[in-house]
């Protein structure tokens, strides 16, 4: 969804749930239960009507990889987690203590990190790339996001 928000903010627009749709080769449906994360955050709001879509409600430099993570966010990011299927065995419990610290260090390293990148940086640097700054070649998304 970064990588959608960006592109809004690129072409200063509205975006269907369509145009979204076929940007990530999705559904319209997925992609309004998606956004309604964001929107629920403040970060989007949906306008209907033949003009309507998303549209960004915050800046770009408001916005990081962590806040979008967070907006979205309905399960651990990790496939690994504690198990309960033996819950008076010690070794389970000892094994679950491990695996809950490590993925607890890790999640907070892995936002910590996400924290650190602007959604603004991202667009400054897909501007360079549209500048052709990439070697020579523009910068091509198909199905990138197009404003009304």
């Amino acid at each position: 969804m970064a990588h959608v928000l960006v592109h809004m903010a690129f072409h200063d627009g509205v975006a269907t749930s369509e145009t979204i749709a076929r940007m990530l080769n999705t559904n319209p449906v997925v992609v309004r239960r998606t956004m309604a994360g964001l929107r629920d955050r403040g970060y989007v709001t949906s306008e209907k009507g033949p003009r309507g879509g998303w549209r960004l409600t915050r800046r770009l430099e408001e916005l990081t990889l962590l806040d979008v993570h967070q907006a979205l966010e309905t399960a651990s990011v990790f496939t690994i987690g504690p198990s309960d299927d033996h819950a008076a065995c010690p070794v389970e419990h000892l094994a679950n203590q491990a695996i809950t610290g490590a993925m607890d260090q890790a999640s907070a390293a892995l936002e910590a990190a996400l924290g650190q990148v602007r959604l603004s940086d991202i667009l400054a640097e897909g501007q360079a790339l549209r500048a052709g700054m990439d070697h020579g070649r523009p910068h091509q998304c198909p199905n990138a996001v197009a404003v009304q």
